[in-house]
């Protein structure tokens, strides 16, 4: 992957490592940025600590030298009250987003098709793949199902990416490419 001007040398924190926040550390590093690494969960952060990741509760950094908080979706950002670090990266002027939004920030040629609701999501998305596929569209399905965004292979503009986006990662998209 190429080491892009708009990442390199940048702070950034992600908050949740699950797989879409493992991911989003990963996309970030391979673009040249330095990530702190945080998890509220014990056994999750202690399965970590054997990671490559820099480990550092993210309650106790300054966020006036953090270019973007990266969330994983779930965490409160708004509802029912905003995480604790969410509210300290907002008050020192911290950008919040999420995989989502790195993932249209970085440059995709391919069409990019968002799945989101309340019910039916995961079928919708599932059987749109199936349906592309068997037509011998090149695809690339993920989001909120299966393969997080940012783990996604790059596809170029006659492809087309199937997207599960739930509630929590609209919430921390702050880009205007969705069409609906």
């Amino acid at each position: 992957m190429k080491i892009t001007e708009e990442y390199k040398g940048k702070n950034f924190a992600v908050l949740g490592l699950g797989k879409s926040g493992i991911s989003a550390i990963r996309y970030l590093k391979n673009k040249g940025a330095n990530v702190l690494a945080w998890d509220d969960n014990e056994s999750i952060l202690s399965e970590s600590c054997n990671s490559k990741f820099n480990l550092c509760d993210l309650a106790k950094i300054d966020f006036k030298n953090i270019s973007s908080l990266v969330l994983s979706p779930g965490i409160p950002q708004n509802f029912p009250t905003p995480h604790p670090v969410v509210k300290r990266a907002k008050s020192a002027g911290c950008e919040v987003i999420g995989d989502i939004e790195l993932f249209f920030r970085s440059q995709i040629q391919a069409k990019v098709i968002g799945i989101t609701g309340t019910n039916g999501k995961s079928t919708t998305t599932a059987l749109l793949s199936h349906v592309l596929k068997e037509n011998s569209i090149k695809i690339q399905t993920g989001g909120n199902i299966g393969t997080p965004v940012l783990s996604l292979e790059r596809i170029d503009s006659n492809g087309v990416y199937i997207l599960e986006i739930s509630s929590y990662q609209l919430d921390l998209s702050n880009t205007n490419n969705f069409d609906f």
